[in-house]
């Protein structure tokens, strides 16, 4: 019998995303390695039911996940919990037909699912749309432009949110499922951020046409969808991808001080050291404790709109963003110039910032934090999640 271990899918992944980081970041391009890992794996599937071949993952699960992808790249982390909140959303809302053909896809590792929900002039907001569907008995007609759709070069299904046929406000939004042959993609620009470039979230346009039994949900329901499911699960997704790479900065900086080089630029009895450590230590707690909480009140509550878990659903979020990137500067402000804030140190503390500078942007925090504010009022008892 062979003493060596086999890594398991989340291990190998992490090695593969860990590997190719820096090319991907670099070069602002996909990171198909690791989504070849994934799909090999069937770590692809973790959030898929086992009925359909899949992992049965829960919350817990993905979280767990998504932490240790986030120390190894972040841009994987996110690719892989917004994937896996697509797949969460088709499996509890699509309907048995749309199941049964797309989740023993997932589980098998060949189906990987992007969102497309964000528009022009409305940004990421989720409950409305100006794209019209075209309905011609029961087909679905598509045009679709979004401004960014993260992995969408690489997809190979959509969950589109559009305005449902003769609706009569922007708020009556669907839900439509569409797999790569059913459209026709165009890229419409480039993709040079700040950070987070791995995700390469290329503006596209979809033209193509579905049958009406790949609408997830009722026609215009996707309010219901987005409070009751899907906007909590990306905000725990998205929180556990940056609380992975924050982790993962903190734990290679205390590598380092205590390394032989690094004790030579770091006194470990250094008092102003020992608490810039404890602050860092504390915030990452904080929003670990948090995403933690949130999780276990996401799989327990009968109800998910209720005033008290959307604040702390949208304040998971908000906390997360702010937590994790002050973490960054933290430790950049720590390790100094050379190791904090060039490229090339094995710290790679530079590029944990830049990644994690997006954090608050994505579904802007001060449209969270306007959001909790008119909740705050509907809860006038406090009554905590």
């Amino acid at each position: 019998m062979s003493d060596t271990v086999e890594a398991g899918p989340v291990e190998l992944t992490c090695s593969v995303a860990g590997q190719h980081a820096d090319s991907t970041d670099a070069e602002a391009r996909f990171p198909d390695e690791a989504l070849t890992a994934m799909r090999q794996t069937g770590l692809l599937g973790l959030m898929a039911p086992a009925e359909f071949g899949g992992g049965d993952g829960t919350l817990t699960d993905l979280v767990t996940t998504t932490i240790e992808l986030g120390k190894a790249d972040m841009s994987v982390a996110m690719i892989f919990a917004m994937h896996c909140q697509q797949v969460a959303t088709l499996a509890r809302y699509g309907g048995g037909r749309l199941r049964s053909e797309v989740l023993p896809a997932v589980a098998e590792g060949k189906m990987y699912l992007a969102s497309v929900t964000t528009e022009a002039g409305k940004g990421g907001h989720l409950l409305t749309s100006e794209s019209p569907v075209d309905q011609a008995g029961d087909v679905l007609r598509i045009d679709r432009r979004a401004p960014i759709v993260t992995g969408g070069a690489h997809a190979d299904g959509f969950l589109i949110t559009m305005a449902m046929p003769g609706a009569t406000s922007p708020a009556q939004v669907d839900l439509l499922y569409a797999a790569r042959d059913q459209v026709t993609l165009e890229i419409l620009g480039d993709w040079q951020p700040l950070g987070a470039r791995a995700t390469e979230s290329l503006p596209m346009r979809l033209v193509g046409a579905v049958p009406e039994w790949q609408v997830i949900g009722e026609h215009g329901g996707f309010r219901a969808v987005a409070a009751g499911f899907f906007a909590p699960v990306g905000h725990i997704g998205w929180a556990a991808a940056w609380l992975g790479a924050a982790a993962g900065a903190y734990s290679r900086v205390l590598g380092y001080i205590r390394s032989a080089n690094g004790r030579k630029q770091f006194d470990p009895s250094s008092e102003l050291l020992l608490t810039r450590l404890a602050d860092a230590r504390a915030r990452l707690d904080v929003v670990h404790a948090l995403l933690r909480h949130t999780v276990s009140v996401v799989e327990s509550a009968a109800e998910l709109t209720t005033p008290s878990v959307q604040l702390l659903v949208n304040a998971l979020k908000t906390e997360a963003a702010t937590g994790c990137f002050a973490v960054a500067d933290m430790l950049v402000e720590l390790t100094g110039l050379r190791h904090g804030y060039l490229t090339g140190s094995p710290l790679r503390l530079e590029r944990t910032f830049r990644d994690l500078r997006s954090a608050s942007l994505n579904y802007g925090n001060d449209r969270l934090r306007l959001a909790n504010g008119s909740l705050a009022l509907m809860d006038t008892g406090v009554r905590l999640a």
